[in-house]
């Protein structure tokens, strides 16, 4: 073999070693590829923003959705609003398929919307109206307030029953689920939150079920604790102290993990943000972070990551942004990891099924800022991207 034909052969020779590398390089990037990574990008680009709002003192006409991609941080052409009075918070129904949103006043006008959702175009139609005042026990304050059911502000959705947490009226107003329309029945249970035991008045503000569907948790801002009930199919029952924090606290939202081993509780007024072991029905304060470090006294919402690596809470007042933690996977316990400015009052955030965007609604700003989540670090980005809506109060993302 003469010099040149052995320099072509191991030119040859080469040139397949670097194709079988390359090769089995990226099938052994593909088997160690993250399966939540994986998971994220099976997911449909398409999803529904159902956007609630405060319709006094502003220009909203009530309820908003767009149609966002949760791959792009875009928004297409397709929108719609219904009419509806100060409609704060909303919740979607397990199939998607009804919308339950609140009717903030404590006025006489309190009261909780059932809208069917059309799952083919977005569109909202109104199938009825409920009040959240416990018509048997109901009379005007001095002050001219109407505290039973006096502002709901969060909706809690079961298959065959919905709970409202009233805020002024330190109260739980619950209601039957027509099975033929989904609207709502007739008010069926009215909870006055610790009953006459409470030292300060009641505020209800956050109603969650328990991971294994057994209970349901519900926040007193006022007096600074949790109950729990005993969730059954059609009623709440059995009310009981889960956990009781130190005045001024404040407690407004909580979520549990994807695992559902641990509990996230955002405190309004105090701003720390506490870590629960869960374990059938028991709350363990594990731990408690400061996150709040601006002093705004108005900490709002909390929300987990679908991959359950990072955490994230929003405040208002001042200093208003987000602050990012991010979750130890054994623990459970948080580490912080920094603080994204925002607009004015950023009273509620949805974080999209794929995780790659962290949508705030900016209420004072007349705003839905878009974020992108580093999936590395847990870090947000502002995309330049905004959706202008009049007072925006709530988020809810639909599939």
């Amino acid at each position: 073999m003469n010099t040149m034909d052995y320099l072509k052969k191991c030119i040859f020779v080469l040139k397949h070693y670097i194709i079988m590398k390359t090769v089995l390089g990226f099938i052994l990037a593909l088997a160690l590829y993250p399966i939540s990574i994986l998971a994220q990008d099976t997911q449909p680009a398409w999803v529904d923003m159902i956007i609630g709002t405060y319709t006094e003192g502003g220009n909203s006409e009530g309820i908003y959705t767009y149609h966002f991609n949760q791959n792009t941080g875009l928004t297409d052409s397709r929108s719609d609003s219904i009419r509806a009075s100060n409609p704060t918070f909303v919740a979607q129904s397990s199939n998607d398929r009804m919308i339950y949103a609140v009717c903030e006043y404590h006025d006489g006008r309190q009261g909780l919307y059932a809208f069917e959702r059309n799952t083919t175009n977005g569109k909202l139609k109104e199938v009825n109206w409920r009040t959240t005042i416990d018509l048997a026990n109901v009379s005007p304050s001095d002050d001219g307030i109407i505290y039973s059911g006096g502002d709901p502000c969060n909706v809690f959705v079961t298959p065959q029953f919905v709970a409202t947490a009233n805020y002024t009226g330190g109260d739980i107003s619950v209601f039957p689920i027509d099975s033929v329309t989904g609207g709502l029945k007739l008010q069926s249970q009215h909870h006055k939150l610790g009953g006459d035991t409470t030292v300060l008045a009641p505020h209800a503000h956050c109603l969650l079920p328990s991971p294994d569907g057994k209970y349901a948790f519900v926040t007193d801002l006022g007096n600074s604790c949790i109950y729990r009930y005993d969730l059954h199919a059609k009623s709440l029952n059995n009310p009981v102290l889960a956990w009781e924090g130190e005045n001024g606290m404040g407690p407004r939202h909580f979520v549990f993990d994807k695992d559902g081993n641990h509990a996230y509780l955002i405190n309004e007024l105090g701003g720390q943000l506490v870590v629960f072991d869960y374990h059938d029905g028991t709350l363990l304060q594990t731990q408690i972070v400061m996150a709040d470090e601006n002093g705004g006294h108005g900490s709002a919402d909390i929300h987990i990551t679908p991959d359950g690596k990072f955490l994230y809470t929003s405040h208002r007042l001042k200093g208003d942004g987000i602050a990012i933690f991010r979750i130890d996977q054994e623990s459970g316990k948080v580490s912080k990891v920094g603080y994204e400015p925002t607009g004015r009052h950023p009273r509620n955030f949805g974080i999209t099924p794929n995780g790659r965007f962290l949508l705030v609604a900016c209420r004072d700003d007349n705003k839905i800022q878009v974020f992108s989540i580093n999936s590395k670090t847990g870090k947000l980005t502002d995309t330049g991207h905004t959706i202008y809506v009049s007072k925006p109060s709530c988020i809810a993302i639909i599939k």
